[in-house]
Order: structure tokens, then sequence, then C-alpha cells
């Protein structure tokens, strides 16, 4: 099959790879129908994060099942399913209080199940999934979505759960004041979020037409594109000389939390989903002084899964509109520098090509 790997900083090749095979009763594997990069994988791709040997890469994707262990009973072959960013099992103590991500039978984001095998590499033709009862979740009565619909399927492996992750912890509900720190896919989807959930106001920070746009079409009342304390100032324009009672904190660097933190209101919440760069920290004397809560973290969206896809089938919400660029599997080098460049926002990679 072909799949993508990455072998160091702005090195990404579409090789081929062996076919996934099953190795567990409780593995199954995937056809991968669509995938896409995610903004964590600009890490490593821009050197922030060391790649010690060329491995393959990518964890957001969708597809049919092919295969089945023989101790598999939630998903069958032949079923359209969206595979969450993270394996579980769904079974042990922190997968059933909903924290997914640290599943007592999986290792930490990147690494391998428990008996060694690779759990990364959803940017290719085919997955072997670990646990795949805890971790896949079958779309009944879809096998062929169009491409909206495919679009908005595949949000749910991670962007729109991370978003309302975001958006949970950051006590987001109706009559609260809401400020998004970013407006990537995750940014995007935590305003998508925020409208869901309720909230009153919603102010988008953004200095990219296209993004703000999108921002607009999923709830944001308002666009600010200062920064640092002028964001800051704006905000309180904005809200009447208060700052927000929530804030979401997607991107993950120093200064994006710092400006969380400083739209703030005493009191308020920050909900962080951003993956940590280097220098990002919490000042617990701010925190201390101005009593807000901080909340997140890595976001276990199989828990959110259920109901966010209820909505997608229903039409309730398209966070699939984040995707504003389809390319196929083999054009993934320039998938990774487009958003690198900040020329797209979000890619979706289709093996075998695109019509």
């Amino acid at each position: 099959m072909r799949a993508t790997m990455i072998y160091g900083p702005h090195d990404i090749r579409v090789e081929d790879r062996p076919d996934p095979e099953l190795h567990l009763p409780g593995d199954a594997i995937v056809r991968v129908v669509a995938a896409c990069v995610c903004g964590s994988d600009l890490w490593p791709y821009r050197g922030v994060r060391s790649t010690e040997k060329p491995h393959p890469i990518g964890h957001e994707f969708v597809g049919i099942v092919e295969a089945v262990g023989d101790d598999v009973s939630v998903v069958s072959e032949g079923d359209f399913v969206v595979a969450p960013w993270a394996v579980s099992c769904g079974e042990c103590p922190q997968c059933l209080n909903g924290v997914q991500v640290a599943c007592d039978h999986r290792a930490a984001w990147g690494g391998t199940d428990e008996d060694g095998f690779p759990v990364d590499g959803g940017q290719g033709e085919g997955v072997r999934v670990p646990m795949a009862d805890g971790t896949l979740v079958p779309v009944r009565g879809v096998t062929e979505p169009d491409e909206p619909l495919l679009k908005s399927l595949l949000t749910l492996s991670d962007v729109m759960g991370t978003g309302h992750h975001a958006a949970l912890a950051a006590d987001v509900g109706p009559t609260r004041s809401v400020v998004v720190v970013g407006d990537g896919a995750v940014g995007l989807c935590g305003v998508l979020a925020a409208k869901r959930l309720g909230a009153a106001r919603i102010i988008a920070m953004s200095r990219h037409e296209d993004r703000a746009e999108i921002a607009r079409k999923f709830g944001a009342t308002d666009i600010v594109a200062e920064r640092g304390k002028a964001a800051a100032d704006k905000v309180r324009e904005l809200l009447g000389g208060v700052l927000a009672d929530s804030v979401l904190e997607c991107v993950g660097t120093k200064e994006s939390m710092d400006q969380a933190l400083h739209c703030t209101r005493p009191g308020g919440s920050v909900g962080f989903v951003g993956v940590p760069a280097g220098g990002a920290e919490l000042p617990i004397g701010l925190l201390f002084s101005k009593n807000i809560s901080v909340g997140g973290g890595a976001a276990s969206t199989r828990a959110y899964l259920p109901e966010l896809l209820e909505d997608v089938l229903s039409g309730a919400i398209d966070p699939g509109l984040v995707f504003d660029s389809v390319m196929p599997l083999e054009d993934a080098a320039e998938a990774y520098a487009a958003m690198d460049e900040r020329r797209a926002i979000k890619v979706m990679l289709v093996p075998g090509g695109t019509d």
C-alpha cells in the first residue's frame, strides 16, 4: 500500500509500505477513504519536535472496515467508520471516565500499543486499528458519503471533538461570552462548539479573511485582528468594559496562552487544547490573583463522537467547512507545505486521487 512517511523537518514522502495485517483478536483493518494533516503534525514537520527515524504519520482518518479479529463485535466488515485520533479499549477506568486518551492499554500519543505494534500512520491507504471495539465508531446507514459529508465526518476524528473539548473545559454555555484564540481548524471548530453550546457572544481572533469568514459561518459574532494588549483591550471594548467569561486556547504556544489568559475576566475559565510547543507554560501567580480556572488538554474525541456524529448526520452542524483543500494522497508533501505556509486551513487527503 501507499503511505505517508516523515523523515525529518520538511521531508515528507509517500512510499510503498507493507499492507496492514491482523495481529491480535481485537484488531481491525480499515481501508482509508479520507485522511488529513493535523496541526500537531506540523510540529515534527517544522523540526519543533525531533524525528529520530523515519516513520508513518497521521492520526485522523475515516474508512471502511475490511477485516476484523475474532474478538471484534462492535464493528463488522463493510462498516464505514470514524477513527478517533487515539486508540482506546473502552473498558478500563480511564475510558469509563471518558478520558480515553489516558487508556490503561495504550501508550502515549504517537507511540505503540502494549504489544509494540504501530498505531500511527493514518495518512495511507490502510491502517491496522488495535482495540477496534473501543476505538472505532461505525456510521450506520452511510457507505459512500458525498464530499461535504465526508469532510464533516473526518473532522470528528479530531478537530471537531477537540474544539468541543476546549469549549467544555472553558465552561461555555448560555449567556457566556467566549473568545477563541487560534484560527486554525481546531479554533474554528471551537467557535462552532461554542455556538452549539449556546454562547451569547463569540469573539474569534483572526487576521485572515478566509478563516474569519468561516468563523462567522460557525457563529462568531465578532472578529478581532489585534494581538497582545491591544487584543485584550478590544475584547474589553466589545464586551462593554469586561473581559470574556470563557476563552478557548487552540494553538499551543507561549504567546497564545498569554493571549488567552489576558482576555479572561477574573473568575473566568480557559480551556486549552493546543498541543504545547516549546515555552508554553501557566503563570500560577496570575491564575491565583485573578481566580482563573484552567482545564483541557488532549481531547478524548472518542467520548464526544456519538453526540457530534448525530448532529453532523442531522445537518445541525457542518464542521467540514474547515477543509478548504482536497488533494490526492500522493501530494501529501504539498499538503504539509500548504498548511505550514498557511495557504490552506486544513487539507483532506484522498487515497487513489480526487475526482
